[in-house]
């Protein structure tokens, strides 16, 4: 009796959670006002083959109200500046996957920062967190509204997503400092075998002499 009780209340649960989901508005990524924001970003080391280390390596990144500007710009509020997935490093990866539904669409999920809405030009350097996925990727500015809302974004690549990206190297695990405790540690037990034999041979030495 008690198991039916908890079943019922937990689909009486998702039903609500469903039913207020369906309530809200569908917000899509296609109604967004695009282009409103120019977003550029300059890594710390550039170049041909070059690839970022995560952990170690910066982003410069600057973004301003556009040239073509917005319609809605009275109702931003907040900039949430964020990394994304270039389409490269999102094939068979659903967990990645672009949903025209932004509250599916997992395209951009590391936040970089997020500040109050300005029109003149702004920047902040990055250092690329050591979390950060092996990758290729560009930057996404959203422009939120006073309910927390995406209504308009820039980026720093083309509609394709083919231009302006960089690559990203995931840190490897290994540190330097657990390295040298590896190391003591192997010459610790190296020497405590020795001392080891040598206190058994003097033990031996003298259980003979007697």
């Amino acid at each position: 009796m008690a198991i039916q009780k908890i079943l019922f209340a937990s689909l009486l649960i998702c039903s609500l959670i469903q039913s207020i989901h369906g309530a809200e508005k569908l917000r899509l990524f296609k109604e967004l006002d695009k282009g409103a924001l120019d977003v550029t970003t300059k890594p710390s080391r550039e170049g041909p083959g070059v690839v970022l280390d995560a952990g170690k390596d910066t982003l410069n990144i600057t973004w301003t109200l556009s040239s073509i500007g917005s319609k809605r710009e009275a109702e931003f509020k907040i900039i949430k500046v964020k990394l994304c997935y270039a389409p490269p490093s999102q094939v068979d990866r659903p967990w990645r996957k672009t949903h025209d539904e932004l509250f599916k669409d997992k395209t951009c999920p590391h936040k970089i920062i997020a500040k109050p809405y300005d029109k003149t030009l702004q920047s902040t350097t990055w250092t690329l967190e050591r979390d950060i996925p092996t990758g290729t990727y560009f930057v996404r500015a959203y422009a939120v509204d006073a309910i927390g809302h995406e209504v308009a974004y820039g980026q720093s690549t083309d509609d394709a997503k083919k231009t302006n990206l960089f690559s990203v190297q995931a840190i490897s695990g290994r540190h330097a400092s657990l390295d040298i405790a590896s190391i003591c540690f192997s010459v610790f037990s190296v020497v405590a075998l020795v001392v080891f034999f040598v206190n058994e041979k003097r033990k031996a030495k003298i259980e003979q002499s007697k």
